[in-house]
């Protein structure tokens, strides 16, 4: 029997690298989503310290300077905090669609493997029916060839 040959090979291999590639997008995209999520919880932490700061500031005296630095430093935290906010969602959609090409990438790619997994089962069953039939013409000419009786 010929030796199993698989004509949507190149196909399988391109779709594989796709699969691959994709993988590592979706990877490097969770990376992303993650580093922009720190970096948000980062932000929410220096808020609530600035935050305290400015509710402990006003059971002293009033000191207008502090209190004005305080709050200056307040709204740019308020500023990072909107844009980390921003850098998440646009982090999270970039996820997302990174997924979905992956999980599509995946689909078509094993699409490919069950094909060839069929074609190897029909080229397995091809070859033992061919063996099959060699064994039984081999055992009907041993039944059919004279024994010879020696004398």
């Amino acid at each position: 029997m010929k030796r199993f040959r698989f004509a949507l090979r190149p196909v399988a291999v391109l779709r594989a690298h796709r699969d691959s590639r994709a993988r590592e997008a979706f990877a490097s995209a969770v990376h992303l989503y993650v580093q922009a999520e720190e970096e948000l919880n980062r932000t929410r932490v220096r808020m609530r310290a600035l935050e305290g700061a400015l509710f402990a500031g006003r059971q002293q005296t009033f000191r207008a300077a502090e209190a004005a630095l305080l709050l200056a430093d307040y709204q740019r935290e308020c500023e990072a905090e909107v844009e980390a906010e921003r850098r998440v969602n646009a982090a999270r959609e970039e996820m997302h669609r990174r997924r979905d090409e992956y999980l599509e990438a995946h689909r078509q790619l094993e699409v490919v493997q069950r094909l060839e997994e069929k074609a190897r089962a029909k080229h397995r069953h091809e070859a033992d029916k061919e063996e099959q039939a060699e064994a039984d013409d081999f055992a009907s000419h041993r039944r059919i060839r004279p024994m010879s009786i020696p004398v």
